[in-house]
């Protein structure tokens, strides 16, 4: 059975709105033969990574930036790993107050490193998301899992 990886900041109400519906996406009824796993990103590890066939990232927009708990997830896990996991699909989200410019840099910058291949748009969000953004996220759940299933 294939894993989606869902490693995720939840500081806000705005955040776990994205977050659930990511996860309502990933585990629609349509999707069949994958596992979903939801980690937070301060509780992530290396071997939740190397078990996981694909990957949605979630963060918070912080002073131009990922959190500092994704950043913290990438630290623990670039280095052990960058060669097992090169290749595997991804995709993120990101909520701002006003700009996500610098997380969503930092994330393409981090990702690249790793080799990780980009399968859906980024969903960005400015503010309290609305319905076009719930479905954008539940969209990118669902994309992600359905290019892993079995």
């Amino acid at each position: 059975m294939a894993t989606l990886l869902i490693v995720h900041h939840t500081p806000s109400p705005h955040c776990q709105a994205l977050f659930e519906a990511v996860v309502s996406g990933a585990t629609a009824p349509d999707i069949a033969g994958v596992r979903v796993e939801r980690r937070a990103a301060l509780a992530a590890t290396a071997s939740d990574v190397l078990a996981a066939d694909a990957f949605v990232l979630g963060t918070p927009a912080n002073l131009g930036y990922m959190s500092g708990a994704l950043k913290h997830f990438f630290d623990q896990v670039y280095y052990p790993c960058l060669d097992a996991t090169r290749g595997r699909p991804f995709g993120y989200y990101v909520h701002g107050g006003n700009d996500v410019t610098g997380a969503m840099r930092a994330i393409e910058t981090v990702t690249t490193g790793l080799g990780w291949r980009s399968a859906a748009e980024p969903v960005t969000v400015i503010g309290e998301p609305g319905r076009s953004d719930l479905e954008a996220c539940w969209e990118l759940g669902a994309t992600l899992a359905a290019g892993v299933m079995d």
